[in-house]
């Protein structure tokens, strides 16, 4: 079976559409920045799939003159948009140096690594802390039962929010359970018992 490779340049050669040169990293940047300022979602520049879809014609050229007549401000808001990202993170990379990138990778490696991994003793002291009662850990016994910890002695398991709609992967856990997900800066912890 015959395989062709057709390049964006080769693309937009056979459609004859206009070939923009950019510097090297700089759509790395205005990538960046766009996904910040969020330039290019449907509210400033249309859905682009359903609008593609309503297109009667066929060359480029018909194209961007019937999105243009439909978003005629869309081309302006996004770059406006994105533009003051740019000056937002150029005001921000001046204030990077070694010493913040040292503690950057610092913070990935050691701290986001370890707190990562060793979150649910953080949970077990939480939830420990709300009953005024003591915590322990399991031991790799009582980890291959199913039991993450003790709360004032009692055998609880830590899970994910998304454990409670897996219902055919529902193990029958020893104790209670403490259910946790995800948030941008930490976790949110919620659990249904009391002692």
């Amino acid at each position: 079976m015959p395989k062709i490779n057709l390049t964006d340049k080769d693309i937009r050669a056979a459609l004859n559409i206009e070939e923009f040169e950019f510097p090297k990293y700089t759509t790395q940047l205005i990538n960046l920045a766009n996904q910040n300022a969020q330039g290019t979602r449907p509210k400033v520049v249309g859905q682009m799939s359903d609008l593609i879809q309503e297109f009667p014609g066929r060359a480029y050229e018909e194209w961007r003159e019937w999105y243009l007549s439909r978003y005629p401000d869309a081309i302006d808001n996004a770059t406006n948009k994105i533009s003051e990202m740019i000056l937002s993170l150029k005001n921000a990379l001046e204030k990077v140096d070694r010493l913040l990138i040292k503690e950057w990778v610092t913070d990935l490696v050691l701290i986001k690594t370890f707190t990562g991994l060793k979150f649910q003793e953080a949970i077990l002291k939480r939830v420990a802390i709300y009953f005024k009662t003591s915590y322990s850990k399991a031991n790799q016994l009582e980890e291959s039962a199913g039991i993450d910890g003790f709360i004032d002695n009692k055998p609880v398991s830590i899970k994910p929010e998304t454990y409670k709609t897996k219902h055919s992967l529902l193990e029958k856990l020893p104790g209670r359970i403490i259910y946790y997900s995800k948030q941008k800066n930490g976790i949110v912890v919620e659990f249904d018992f009391i002692l």
